[in-house]
Order: C-alpha cells, then sequence, then structure tokens
C-alpha cells in the first residue's frame, strides 16, 4: 500500500532538519526506507557528514523529468500553537515547519512517484527524484555539489520544483502561476568607521553608528526605477484583462494597477518583481555603553532584475549612503529565468488547466526570492515552479511561511500530486 502524503510529509517534519545545521541526511534516509518498500531503489549523496540528499529513479529512456524538492528548513521561532516539529495531523491540515516550504512538495512528489510505480504504468523515459540538501542556505551540499560532482543524478530535459506563488481568486476567478524565473541577489555590506573614545566625552571621538544612521536614513529614501521585463509585463496584462481594467501596461503606471488589487500580500510581491528591492536586515557596532564605537556595519539584502548588476548595485547605493561608508557586495547572484514559450512550459500550463479545469487561467510568474532552480538553469536545465493548491484552501496560510504556525491543507497534498502524476504521464507515457 502507498503511503499517504500526509503521512508522509508528518514524518518528515518530525525529522529536524533547521538550516544550519541542516542534518538532512536524517530525512534523506527515511525516503530511501519509503521507495525501498515500494521497490524503488535510491540512494543518498552526502557531500559532508549530515548533509545528504535523495535521488531514485523509474523508467527507462532518453527522456527525462526531474521532481525537485529540499529537506532542509528555517528556524521554526517562537509563538506556535503547537509543537513546530510535531507533523501534527488535525482538522484536516498537517502543521509543522516546511509543512509548505518545501516538506510538502517533497511529500507530494514522493506520493506521485510512489503511486506511478504501484500501478505498473511503463514509461517512455525516466522520472528522477531528487529531494536535496542546503537550499535554504545556497545550496552547497545540495543541488549546487551535486551539478558540480555528479551532475548526470539529476540531468533531465526539464524541472519541476518550488518557487510559484500559491493560486490567488482574483474577480472570482482562480488564477495559477507558473514560476519561470526569479530575481538574482545582491547581497550587500556596508561599513562606517570612526574614532573610539570614552562614552562620557563623545565630543572626543567620531561615532560609526551615527555615520551608518545617517547612511541608512538617506537609504530610507531610495525609489528603485520601475522595470518591466516581458514575463512580468505578460503577468500584468493578464491581472489587469481579468480584473476587468481597460489599460495599457506601462512602467508609469504599475503603481496604480497594483494599488487595485484587495490582497495586499500579492501586491507587494508585485511591487517587489517590478523593482530592485533595497532592505537593510542587519546592523551591529559598538561594545559596549561607555565606548564611543569605531566600526558600525549594516547587511542589506538586495534583489535585482536583468539589468542590473553589480556595477548598477554600488552605483545606486553610493550615490544614496554618500562617502561615510564604504560598500561591499558580498554574495551575488544573477537573476534567472527559462523559457515561457516552449513546449515544457507549455505542458505544464496544459496540465495545470487539465488538473483546476479549463476555466483556470495560468500566467507567467517570477519569484523575488531565489530557489535551487538557479543552479538548474544555469546547468542548462529549464525549470519550473508549480504551485497548485485545492480549491478553497486558506490564503491566510500564505504567511505563516517561514513564520509561524506553518501548515498545509491534505486536499491541496493530493491535488499537487495529481498534477504530478498527469504530467508525467503526459511526457513519459
Amino acid at each position: 500500500m502507498t503511503l499517504a502524503p500526509e503521512v508522509i510529509l508528518s514524518e518528515l517534519i518530525k525529522i529536524n532538519t533547521v538550516n544550519p545545521p541542516g542534518n538532512e541526511t536524517a530525512a534523506a534516509l527515511y525516503l530511501r526506507e519509503v521507495f525501498a518498500a515500494a521497490g524503488i531503489p535510491g540512494e543518498v549523496v552526502e557531500p559532508e557528514k549530515g548533509r545528504g540528499s535523495f535521488i531514485a529513479r523509474i523508467g527507462t529512456g532518453e527522456r527525462k523529468l526531474l521532481f525537485l524538492s529540499h529537506l532542509d528548513v528555517v528556524p521554526a521561532g517562537e509563538g506556535w500553537d503547537c509543537d513546530p516539529f510535531s507533523g501534527k495531523i488535525e482538522n484536516g491540515y498537517v502543521w509543522g515547519r516546511g509543512a509548505l516550504d518545501c516538506k510538502g512538495l517533497v511529500a507530494a512528489e514522493a506520493y506521485a512517484v510512489l503511486q506511478l510505480a504501484r500501478e505498473g504504468r511503463p514509461l517512455n523515459g525516466t522520472l528522477i527524484f531528487a529531494a536535496t540538501a542546503d537550499e535554504e542556505r545556497g545550496g552547497t551540499y545540495g543541488v549546487k555539489y551535486i551539478l558540480e560532482h555528479c551532475p548526470e543524478k539529476i540531468r533531465a530535459d526539464f524541472a519541476v520544483n518550488e518557487g510559484a506563488e500559491e493560486p490567488l481568486y482574483l474577480n472570482g476567478q482562480m488564477v495559477n502561476f507558473i514560476q519561470a524565473g526569479e530575481k538574482g541577489t545582491a547581497w550587500s555590506r556596508l561599513e562606517a568607521r570612526g574614532k573610539a573614545c570614552h562614552g562620557s566625552v563623545p565630543g572626543l571621538g567620531d561615532n560609526a553608528v551615527l555615520k551608518m544612521v545617517r547612511a541608512l536614513n538617506a537609504l530610507a529614501q531610495y525609489r528603485p526605477a520601475v522595470v518591466l521585463i516581458p514575463e512580468v509585463e505578460e503577468l500584468l496584462r493578464g491581472i489587469a484583462r481579468i480584473l476587468g481594467l481597460d489599460v495599457e501596461v506601462r512602467a508609469e503606471n504599475v503603481e496604480d494597477l497594483i494599488a487595485r488589487l484587495e490582497d495586499r500580500t500579492f501586491a507587494e510581491t508585485l511591487r517587489a518583481i517590478t523593482r530592485m528591492t533595497v532592505s537593510p536586515n542587519v546592523i551591529q557596532g559598538g561594545t559596549k555603553t561607555n565606548i564611543v564605537p569605531d566600526t558600525c556595519e549594516a547587511r542589506l539584502d538586495i534583489r535585482i532584475l536583468p539589468g542590473q548588476d553589480l556595477d548598477y548595485v554600488l552605483g545606486e547605493l553610493q550615490r544614496y549612503t554618500g562617502g561615510d561608508v564604504t560598500v561591499e557586495v558580498a554574495n551575488y547572484h544573477p537573476p534567472t529565468f527559462s523559457p515561457t514559450r516552449n513546449p515544457y512550459y507549455r505542458l505544464i500550463e496544459e496540465t495545470v488547466r487539465e488538473v483546476t479545469g479549463q476555466g483556470t487561467v495560468c500566467l507567467p510568474y517570477i519569484s523575488p526570492g531565489a530557489t535551487d532552480s538557479r543552479f538548474l538553469r544555469a546547468a542548462g536545465i529549464p525549470a519550473y515552479g508549480v504551485n497548485l493548491m485545492a480549491e478553497g484552501f486558506d490564503p491566510e496560510i500564505r504567511t505563516t511561511v517561514h513564520g509561524k504556525n506553518e501548515r498545509i491543507d491534505v486536499k491541496s497534498l493530493y491535488k499537487k500530486a495529481e498534477f504530478l502524476v498527469a504530467l508525467v504521464k503526459k511526457y513519459l507515457d
């Protein structure tokens, strides 16, 4: 008997894989046992003790489809209504850290593979399942490692992964999104230097914290230019059409369109994917209350669009922060995209409509954050994020990703699996 997806998810949540340190090998070994019980061999790729990824495959042939997901999760934090690692199944929901990001997808993909194997349906090609380590901290021990050391294990014609926004109801119509790209990262570090002295006579020193405060206050006035890349322009045109707005989508009227959306979470996502974003999230300065600090550091999360490279980021930061601080881009990854006008994207779109109903609208989407898909795209493997949910799902659960009380409804797990099985049957039949 095939394990239900909610059972697989519950067991995965009980395995604490908060990264750091990760401990993904424990989850990988659990999946290996589940697959072995169904007669599907698999392997654990472990570049460092405890940092394992699980890979399995069914079928043979030239065509290859990759189901990708990740096993690590972010810290749970405080204030939950239940134990975040309980994997509690109650009132039609599975609760716990990773339920949405991304163990729910792991469970749905695993269930889909097990279901296909149980049916014994011959596949005209190979379905690869990869639940990997270290997505939340950059992929060094997961997808990045596999592509650098044993790429043949996950090389495929195209991949399905996380990354899409949950479905949205607009004007009474369900909209599903297909993630075809994501913004790049340009995490930056600002440093201010001054002169230390006794805090009782501050005029004898040069306070680095005050220099940083001035720089960050100036940066708070930054108003990034609106940039409409083709995928986002198509997304916005689709939204305007659904809302019945007779407007031409241009950079100049994007804010007017965003203001018409009642769903503020989605509105802010649209705002983020139409411009570079700069968010100062960490500041450190000073060592003791009675010492004027001679250094202060701030770390900024900056996400960029195509055409916005290192030089652009440095130029914008220096223009606003002035000469009181030095600027360094410490972690840079360019934006990545997969084609939206190819057979793979069209196949995904067709399958989404088949599973959710022909009245469903599908729109392209780019993610404001990063996923492991960026490594696949850099290796020449088109990757698409799909995030189907069951009709009537509670939209409030979207706010629990990386927050408290993360959960997913069981019906949505089955809807994800239904899509995955249908996609395999279309591509590898």
